[in-house]
């Protein structure tokens, strides 16, 4: 059999409630040619035997860590194991519509480009849309990322041809996605957006980025302290991130 043409790499930790609704999401596309990496991190619910049958169902991979690893490491996994030219991100709760790797591989061939992203829509605990769409600009440098932190997880694609994997690897920070996007976009890569809501964002009360202070701590370490920004342009960037983040949820 040849190569698949996407790894879809889905870190996973105690989402037994999500699993199969995600897994649907992947089943559901009108682009077939993936293969789907799930990393289960040290999860303590059903989820492994969830997986274990969606494996055998659908073939789907899925790799155990004992030992927690944080979204960071277990997406890297995913990388290391990845054998499609493509590899594309999707959190364990959240959920992709039909076109959405179709309209997205058309997009990035259009666009020549090594980094993409996706216009989302967020979604509540039943993965059930509550119509805010959060839209996205059609290009994000390095200078706009540090202001503006659109750029979603879940959306994101990479064409292996054009980046390393080495530079995909995500730093073990808090807010590791966002790290990974400065880091790569600093590095002379321009991201670029397809303004399509494309992605199910499911706002569970217990996520990381529902604490809202967390959040604020988050971004702050990183100016700081990942990209050793000085106060003042910490503070300016900061003013900016802040008004695209209430935007988001307006």
């Amino acid at each position: 059999m040849s190569e698949p043409l996407v790894s879809i790499i889905i870190p996973v930790h105690n989402a037994e409630a999500f699993l199969r609704d995600t897994a649907a999401s992947i089943l559901a596309q009108e682009f077939k040619d993936y293969e789907v990496i799930f990393i289960n991190d040290a999860s303590t619910d059903a989820g492994e035997e969830i997986l274990k049958d969606l494996c055998q169902k659908d073939g789907f991979s899925y790799y155990t860590s004992e030992n927690p690893l944080g979204a960071a490491k277990a997406r890297n996994m995913g990388i290391e194991k990845a054998a499609g030219r493509y590899i594309a991100f999707l959190d364990a709760d959240d959920l992709w519509e039909p076109e959405k790797l179709k309209l997205q591989l058309k997009f990035m061939e259009e666009k020549d480009c090594a980094f993409s992203f996706t216009g989302y829509e967020f979604a509540d605990e039943k993965g059930i849309s509550i119509d805010k769409i959060v839209n996205v600009p059609k290009v994000m440098t390095y200078k706009k990322a540090l202001k503006n932190t659109t750029i979603f997880t879940s959306t994101v694609m990479f064409d292996t041809e054009k980046i390393s994997k080495g530079l995909i690897m995500m730093p073990e920070v808090e807010s590791e996605d966002t790290a990974t996007w400065w880091k790569i976009l600093k590095s002379g890569y321009t991201a670029y957006g397809l303004n399509r809501p494309l992605t199910l964002y499911r706002r569970s009360a217990g996520t990381l980025s529902s604490n809202k202070k967390k959040a604020i701590k988050r971004i702050w370490n990183l100016y700081r302290n990942v990209e050793g920004l000085g106060v003042l342009k910490s503070s300016f960037c900061f003013v900016f991130y802040a008004f695209h983040a209430v935007a988001r949820r307006l």
